[in-house]
């Protein structure tokens, strides 16, 4: 009897604090705090998350409280249903294909939903290594608890965006965390191995701005001067020497980002930012497409704007114009040769990007990123590599007055060198008549009976000045291989 007594108890225990969780009151309120603390920390890196309820019917409240708060594609419901649900309940029943299809699109960076609220399902066996945070709202023990945490830690990397996760992030309102041991019937050790509390987070950090940043900072010597970008340019030449740096400050990023704005900080504070100012410079002397609104993450973005602000030093993405005024302006400029070589490869390429119906422009692009390529593997001396890039400009100014004398649009003119340049008689001529079949068949990009055709009335109107078949094909394949990158 008193066995039973007992058990009623911790029912009724249960079913209150159940109660008490579904409050209406209650649940406005964790909403709102999920939604802003959501918008304010986890989305700004970019990552996902999940809000997990006591039960389904917590999970439907849950949308529906959310949905005023943040707009309605930021979250899915996922739960099995049942026959005998409520309409409530049921308004969330999702068929298994539109469940795939959250699943898949949950997993993606750039897709929504970037929410789930979920209540068991996903919890377990769920992979999606983009999830970064957890608003945990429901007593969990033992492995149910750990493998739930498992979800939130997977490691992520992404090169392309720039992304490292070392770990997650959990937000527990139902105090889980406050007596983990009890909550997890498993070895303290085991227990800290998966779980790292705030106090911890900051020895990482504490630790890694300790043994890993001052070898970077000791690259700076006189305030990020000219003297000092160019020696950060000299040093990451070394794309694997370059790697590891990211991964390293994009680890320290994070751990700033989540400790922000804690007292704790304050000693660090002065070389964290001179770290993100190395990390600014060295990114935009080398990301191949610089993503203006990935430069750092929110907080330390203001930390940057407030402590650095606006260089007026010549950095090593400023874009100078590929004309006659080039080679001046850049011996002009103070900022170092591996600074010039950076500058004009990323100019270059940025013309080429603004006048893509320029061949010529394509191929002296095609030709600086050979040289950045032998630059950064120091196969090429930064003298040679900057002397290239200015014997670079220099043709391309010969050209332009060429072309004008001939009055060849950039295709043309393009066809009419590469025509000369192979010994074709009458280049003049035969340039001419492609002009005309690439106008023939303007569609040629987007069809491949209209690239076939094209191809075939080039290399009849090459053939007309050059009897050599080998050649012929060699000519017509250098061309092709140049205009196609043009039209990509």
């Amino acid at each position: 009897m008193a066995d039973i007594e007992e058990l009623n108890k911790i029912l009724e225990r249960a079913v209150n604090l159940k109660n008490f969780l579904k409050g209406k009151e209650r649940i406005q309120k964790v909403a709102k705090f999920v939604a802003e603390h959501y918008r304010e920390n986890v989305e700004p890196l970019g990552y996902k998350a999940f809000l997990v309820g006591v039960d389904r019917e917590a999970c439907a409240h849950y949308k529906h409280a959310l949905d005023q708060f943040l707009p309605p594609e930021y979250s899915e419901v996922v739960y099995t249903g049942s026959n005998n649900d409520s309409a409530l309940l049921k308004e969330f029943h999702l068929d298994p294909k539109k469940e795939r299809q959250i699943r898949k699109s949950f997993g993606k960076l750039d897709q929504m939903p970037k929410i789930l609220i979920v209540t068991e399902k996903l919890l377990t066996g769920f992979d999606a290594p983009v999830l970064y945070a957890m608003y945990l709202d429901k007593p969990m023990r033992d492995h149910t608890l750990l493998q739930a945490i498992a979800r939130v830690n997977r490691p992520y990397e992404n090169e392309a965006q720039e992304m490292v996760k070392p770990h997650g992030f959990v937000l527990d309102f139902v105090g889980i965390f406050d007596k983990l041991e009890k909550a997890l019937a498993f070895d303290s050790d085991e227990i800290n191995a998966i779980v790292k509390d705030l106090k911890l987070l900051k020895v990482l950090f504490k630790n890694k701005m300790e043994s890993k940043a001052p070898a970077y900072l000791g690259l700076i010597e006189r305030n990020f001067n000219d003297k000092d970008v160019d020696t950060l340019i000299e040093h990451f030449r070394d794309p694997e020497r370059r790697k590891e740096f990211f991964k390293e400050y994009k680890e320290i990023e994070m751990l700033y980002e989540i400790i922000s704005p804690d007292a704790f900080l304050r000693p660090f504070i002065e070389d964290y930012t001179t770290l993100s100012a190395i990390y600014d410079v060295v990114r935009k002397a080398y990301t191949k497409r610089v993503q203006v609104d990935r430069d750092f993450q929110a907080k330390t973005n203001a930390l940057v704007q407030e402590h650095v602000g606006t260089s007026p030093l010549y950095a090593p993405d400023d874009i100078v114009p590929i004309n006659g005024e080039t080679l001046e302006m850049m011996k002009r400029r103070k900022s170092g040769d591996s600074v010039k070589v950076i500058n004009l490869i990323k100019s270059i390429e940025k013309t080429a990007e603004e006048n893509s119906d320029d061949p010529f422009l394509i191929a002296m692009a095609e030709r600086a990123k050979a040289v950045q390529e032998s630059f950064e593997e120091r196969q090429t001396a930064t003298a040679d590599a900057l002397q290239e890039l200015l014997e670079e400009v220099e043709r391309n100014e010969a050209r332009k007055k060429e072309q004008a004398a001939k009055g060849f649009d950039a295709l043309t003119f393009f066809v009419f060198q590469k025509l000369t340049e192979a010994g074709v008689t009458d280049a003049d001529t035969v340039s001419t008549k492609i002009k005309h079949a690439f106008t023939e068949h303007s569609n040629w990009q987007n069809s491949e009976a209209a690239l076939r055709e094209l191809r075939k009335k080039v290399t009849f109107a090459v053939f007309s000045g050059v009897d050599d078949l080998d050649q012929v094909t060699g000519i017509v394949t250098d061309l092709f291989s140049i205009l196609e990158k043009r039209s990509s």
